[in-house]
């Protein structure tokens, strides 16, 4: 597939550093004179501008933490005053206040530049259009695609979130190429196609590009399947720029995306030490921007699990790629002592053809025991197959093949993870959907406080 900057993507390694040492000296220095927070933590340090050479020393930095910007909300981390900036985001605030980030027109411009990159990467190319179905607003996420398409040279259909059967309705007439969205959203797309009658060879759409959520291959094989596409993962955050941090390459797929390099320095370091871990090992994904003028940011602890390679992949880029992220620290659940993410659960489901990849964790405490229950959709052929029966949507074992089914659920869950799960088998179509946004997978129904 054509790369959007070959210039700048496939800059050799050894010119690429002295690219990022270079900028890396001239943001330390920029945020020092003009972010008091950052200043305050240099000088605690007994750190000046002039002690930090280029990447050998990025270790000597203090990390910046989500809670760093809701104790300085709404503008303390912002390097510029109020009239330089071009626009405002912010998280969704649902546990207190949000999370605030700004943009001048310069970080704008390199907003649409990553998020361009990320589309090609993706298979998107100019003339092609865009249904793009994140959402508009203070979420970072629809704009982001939108500046970045437009870059690209794309046409933009501003669908937004939600509203399923409007978005079957354009994409059937419309007929993009590319569609952008959640993973969990794209199975809900693909849901009611088939619930339409529609296959995945009469719908338009041949690239999906997926994020804001953990997602595993199994959750690809479902949404290439279901919509006929070639879904690959991008990854954001809005405390660095928003979507566009990084994207997998299309022709590769292979679960590693590429993380532009030269806009944002990554490290992996341990989840409870913060020192940084050996290449290829799992850990606290670490990033530093190194061109954002509005809000720029030194060490972020992003709390997402992934490890790093610097091996080359196939499309000739040359930047680091990153896993697919495995979880994140604060999604972790501690049950009975051991940690769990998510995604672990996931990957079991994996193995079995008889369940969907559509469930629900559910974390009650009876007086001091914790009990997790797995709340899990059958798959359909095998559903139709024992012939079982419902009440509500749980289904009733009228087949000894439901209660195999259940007990080998539980039996690979305790053995692969360390966990006992109560199994709960429901029919098909019948755990939580997406509505365009990000799907909660866990109730935490546990008084922990």
């Amino acid at each position: 597939m054509p790369i959007f900057q070959p210039e700048l993507e496939t800059l050799p390694r050894p010119k690429l550093k002295a690219l990022q040492d270079e900028r890396l000296r001239e943001q330390v220095a920029y945020v020092y004179e003009r972010v008091p927070f950052y200043k305050q933590a240099l000088d605690e340090r007994g750190l000046k501008p002039g002690d930090i050479r280029g990447l050998e020393d990025i270790h000597k930095l203090p990390f910046t933490r989500k809670k760093d910007l809701r104790d300085t909300y709404p503008f303390g981390l912002f390097a510029v005053p109020r009239h330089e900036l071009a626009r405002i985001h912010a998280s969704s605030g649902t546990t207190g206040k949000p999370t605030v980030v700004g943009y001048t027109k310069g970080d704008l411009e390199i907003f649409a530049e990553v998020v361009a990159r990320s589309l090609a990467a993706a298979g998107a190319q100019p003339g092609m259009m865009l249904h793009n179905a994140y959402g508009y607003g203070l979420f970072t996420g629809g704009l982001g695609l939108h500046g970045g398409a437009e870059k690209l040279g794309m046409i933009v259909v501003p669908v937004s979130g939600g509203m399923t059967e409007r978005q079957v309705m354009l994409i059937q007439d419309f007929k993009p190429e590319v569609i952008c969205c959640t993973p969990s959203y794209a199975q809900t797309l693909a849901e009611e196609f088939k619930k339409r009658g529609v296959s995945p060879e009469e719908i338009s759409l041949k690239y999906a590009v997926l994020g804001a959520e953990p997602w595993t291959e199994a959750i690809r094989k479902s949404v290439d399947e279901g919509l006929g596409v070639k879904s690959t993962n991008i990854y954001g955050l809005s405390e660095i720029i928003g979507p566009g941090v990084s994207n997998e390459d299309v022709s590769e797929r292979d679960g590693l995306s590429y993380i532009w390099e030269d806009h944002f320095y990554p490290e992996v370091v341990h989840p409870e030490t913060g020192e940084p871990l050996p290449e290829g090992e799992v850990g606290v994904l670490v990033l530093t921007t190194l061109t954002k003028k509005a809000m720029p940011v030194l060490r972020y602890w992003t709390g997402d699990l992934t490890y790093i390679t610097r091996e080359p992949g196939a499309s000739g880029r040359t930047h680091a790629r990153m896993a697919q992220i495995k979880g994140r620290t604060d999604d972790m659940l501690i049950v009975r002592g051991v940690n769990v993410y998510p995604t672990q659960i996931e990957a079991v489901l994996t193995q079995i053809p008889e369940v969907a990849p559509h469930y629900q964790i559910v974390l009650r405490r009876e007086r001091t025991m914790d009990e997790v229950e797995l709340k899990l959709e059958v798959a359909e052929p095998f559903f139709r197959e024992v012939g079982a029966q419902m009440l509500s949507d749980e289904i009733i074992e009228a087949d000894h093949r439901l209660s195999a089914l259940r007990d080998k659920v539980a039996h690979k869950i305790k053995d692969n993870i360390g966990v006992s799960v109560k199994v709960t088998l429901l029919s098909p179509g019948s755990a939580p959907r997406s509505e365009g946004g990000k799907l909660k997978r866990v109730a935490d129904l546990r008084n922990l406080g």
